[in-house]
Parts: C-alpha cells; structure tokens; sequence
C-alpha cells in the first residue's frame, strides 16, 4: 500500500467471522437503519407539522432526532456495503470524514442534552422568567452553538491526522473512531492533547457534569414542591435523563473496547447501533404531547 493520503486505504478487522452469515447480518442493519431513520422523522415531522410544539424543548428535541438521523446516514450505508463485500476496506480520507462525524455529532447530542436540561431547569424552577429567558433567539444562539462549536473542534483534530503519515493499515473495528491514531507511524502529543482538553473534557465531561448537576437541583427544588410540580417534572425530565443514560453508557465504549467485551459480530452492531432507534422511542412514548400526535398520525383512539 502506498503511503499517499489519497492512495492509502485502510482494513476494518471488525468484520472477521461474518462470512458464512453476512445476509443475516445485512438484514439486520437494514431493518435498524430502516427503523431508526424512520422513527426519528416521524419525530421531527411531527414537531414541525404541529405549532403548540414549537417550544424550546420540542425544538430541542427534533434537533435531537436530526442529529439521529445524521448519525446513521454517516454509519450505516457504509456498513451495509461492507456487509456484502469480499473486502471490508476504507480510504484513510473516508476513514477521517467518519472519524469527524462520529465525534462532532457525538458532542453535538451531549450540548443538546445539557440545553434540554438547562430548559427544564428554568421552566420547572423558574416559570415566571421562563418566557424571557428561553426566547425564540435563544434557541437559535443554542442550536448554532451545539453545531458550530463540535465541527470547529472536531475539523481541527482531523486536519491534524491528516497532516500524519500512515505506517498502519488494519482498524480494529466495523467504522473509524479515535482508533484512526493507532494508524499513524508517530503519536503525536499534540493531537492528545488537544483532543483530551477540548474536544473530551471542554466538549464532554463538562456538559454531563452540567447535566448532572442540573437534574439534581431540579430534584432537589422538586421535592419539597406539590404533586402537581413533581408530576411535571417526572413527565418531562425522564425522557431526557433515560436518553443521557443510554448516551453516557454507550459512550463509556469505543470500538476495540466493544470488541473485547462482546464476541459475536450481530451484539457489537446491536450495541453501538442501538442509540439513534432508541431515542425516537423514548421521546415517543414519554412524552404525552408527541405520543398523541403519536396515535392520531397512526389513527388510533
């Protein structure tokens, strides 16, 4: 293999023992992308289509389920065509495109959980001054950010892999992800760090700690509070914390780490691409608006 970007072409080892059951598996990733690109229109749609959900936290929430949908538009064709092929290959600029989309729009649903969560915070805690603090304004300023900022971080990490040269040729995984830096001849320290400070801790672990503590002053204020005031708090606050759950613990694995844990071929594909079909479904049956536009699109009483 030669050694030029645009020459260099890298071999995904995720898909070793597929062979004999690649249809199996094609179905199966079909029928997800199918489910989960469906289901997160139908969210998005309904939103839109519905003026009494044109509220910060419904915004909030199709943006949310369009970040789904890009999630799986940058996953799942690839995977599709590397389930029926002799040779499960990538080239090193395909290879960084995914790489930057996976962890822009990774730390995109993390700045959209802790706008949610700062959303609820206000309405719950603060309903006097909720409607001039959550303006129209305000949401457009949030939504730029939780777009923007990834994509400006993200770019400048992989601009700078792409500056390194190769000396590896096989990812230990299905897609690429932060594995694309075992690939280079030589670490380099200022990828790591500039990745650890701001793209991991600026990006990531501050907005779950805001998050976190965001929901707990909710729950804190909401417990010595009427039933009334609890009951809207669960209704609207679940949904958001069952999906910053299900985000934090499939983030806590990366590829390699999902191979080690998980043998078979079809549990890897369930656990990474489980994330984008299971938020519609949450936000679907948990959220009492959504779920009656919910029955009357699908016509039922």
């Amino acid at each position: 293999m030669s050694g030029e970007f645009n020459e260099t072409y890298i071999t995904l080892g995720g898909f070793e023992g597929m062979e004999n059951y690649r249809y199996l598996y094609f179905i199966l990733v079909l029928t997800l992308c199918i489910l989960s690109i469906y289901s997160n229109a139908i969210i998005v749609y309904i939103i839109w289509e519905h003026q009494n959900l044109h509220e910060s936290m419904y915004i909030f929430i199709a943006a949310f389920s369009v970040n789904s949908l890009l999630v799986s538009i940058n996953i799942y064709p690839k995977l599709l065509i590397d389930f029926l092929s002799e040779k499960q290959t990538v080239s090193y600029s395909v290879c960084l495109l995914q790489y930057f989309l996976c962890y822009c729009l990774g730390i995109v649903d993390l700045l959209l959980l802790a706008a949610m969560a700062f959303d609820r915070y206000v309405s719950i805690c603060k309903p006097l001054v909720y409607p001039n603090i959550m303006t129209n304004r305000t949401v457009v300023v949030v939504l730029v950010f939780a777009w923007f900022v990834p994509a400006s971080q993200m770019s400048v990490s992989t601009v700078l892999s792409a500056k390194q040269k190769v000396c590896h040729f096989v990812i230990k995984g299905f897609f690429c992800t932060n594995s694309i830096f075992k690939l280079h001849c030589v670490n380099s320290k200022v990828i790591s760090v500039f990745g650890l400070v701001s793209c991991m801790f600026i990006l990531g672990i501050c907005p779950v700690f805001f998050v976190l503590f965001t929901y707990a002053r909710i729950l804190f204020i909401v417990y010595k509070s009427s039933n009334d005031v609890r009951q809207k708090a669960a209704e609207t606050c679940l949904p958001h914390l069952l999906v910053l759950l299900c985000f934090t613990a499939l983030g806590t694995y990366d590829v390699e780490t999902v191979n080690a844990v998980y043998s078979s071929l079809i549990s890897k594909v369930v656990v990474v691409l489980y994330n984008p079909l299971f938020n519609p479904i949450i936000y679907g049956f948990k959220m009492k608006e959504i779920f009656k536009r919910l029955k009357k699109l699908f016509c039922c009483t």
